[in-house]
C-alpha cells in the first residue's frame, strides 16, 4: 500500500489521527528525504510514537502534535493520511473534507475506513452500537471519494484473516497488559472484562461483516495554487 502512493521524494507528510505513528514511521524509514507531522489527541499514543521515532533515528524529521485532528490547522502537505480515524471527523465525508483541506492541489492521500463486507446483521449492529448507514460498502466508499474530487489509483480490502489478526492482537494486548502489569485486582478485572466484551462482540456479532479498506487517492481537482500538479510525489 505505501509503495503504491508513487514515492515521496522530499515531500512533507501529514497524518490526521496518527495514533502511535506506525504509518508515518514506515514512510520516513522508506523515504529518507521526507518530513512529517503527526496529529493525535492521545498523549499515550504520541509518547509511544516519539519513542519509536527516537529509537529509529527519525526524531528530527517528524513533529508530533497533541490536538483534535478535526480542529487542527496547519500547512498544506503533499501527502495526507487518515487511517481508521473517521470517528474524529464525524464519519467518512468529514474525513475526506479534512484531508482535502490539508492537501496541496494535485496531491495524494491515503485514507482507510470501515466498510460493510456484507449487509450487517442485527447482532453486528448491536455489537458495534452502529446504524446500518454508518459504513458504506467498498463501492460506496469509492463513490464518496470521487464525489469529493478524488480519484483512486490503488486500494486494499482487508481479508478476513487480516481482520482476525487485528482483533486478536487488540484484545490480546489488553489481556497481557492486565495480567502482567496491573497489580490492582479491581483494575485488572475491569481491563479483562473490556477485552472479553470486545472479543465476544467481534466473534458473535460483526466478524465477517465489518471490513476495512485503504485507498490511495489523487486530487482530481487541482487549482493554480501549486506549481507542481503532481504534488511532488515522485521517487527519485
Amino acid at each position: 500500500m505505501l509503495e503504491q502512493k508513487g514515492g515521496a521524494g522530499t515531500a512533507r507528510l501529514l497524518d490526521l489521527g496518527c495514533g502511535q505513528g506506525a504509518w508515518l514511521l514506515r514512510l520516513l524509514a522508506g523515504y529518507p528525504g521526507v518530513t512529517a507531522v503527526g496529529v493525535d489527541r492521545s498523549p499515550t499514543a504520541l509518547a509511544t510514537a516519539r519513542a519509536a521515532a527516537s529509537s529509529g533515528g527519525m526524531a528530527g524529521r517528524i513533529e508530533w502534535v497533541q490536538a483534535d485532528a478535526a480542529a487542527w490547522h496547519g500547512d498544506r502537505f503533499e501527502l495526507v493520511l487518515s487511517v481508521g480515524a473517521s470517528h474524529a471527523f464525524g464519519g467518512l465525508t468529514g474525513t475526506l473534507a479534512a484531508v482535502r483541506q490539508h492537501l496541496v492541489p494535485g496531491g495524494r492521500a491515503i485514507v482507510g475506513d470501515g466498510i460493510w463486507d456484507v449487509p450487517p446483521s442485527s447482532r453486528a449492529l448491536a455489537a458495534l452500537e452502529a446504524a446500518e448507514d454508518e459504513f458504506p460498502d467498498a463501492a460506496g466508499l469509492l463513490a464518496a471519494a470521487r464525489e469529493q474530487g478524488f480519484e483512486p489509483s490503488y486500494g486494499h480490502i482487508s481479508t478476513l484473516a487480516e481482520w482476525d489478526e487485528y482483533e486478536w492482537c487488540w484484545t490480546g494486548a489488553l489481556t497481557q497488559w492486565a495480567l502482567a502489569d496491573l497489580d490492582d485486582p479491581e483494575a485488572r478485572q475491569e481491563v479483562l472484562r473490556i477485552a472479553e466484551e470486545h472479543r465476544t462482540g467481534w466473534l458473535t456479532g460483526y466478524r465477517a461483516q465489518l471490513g476495512f479498506v485503504c485507498l490511495v487517492l489523487h486530487d482530481a481537482m487541482p487549482d493554480d495554487r501549486s506549481d507542481d500538479p503532481a504534488g511532488g510525489l515522485s521517487r527519485r
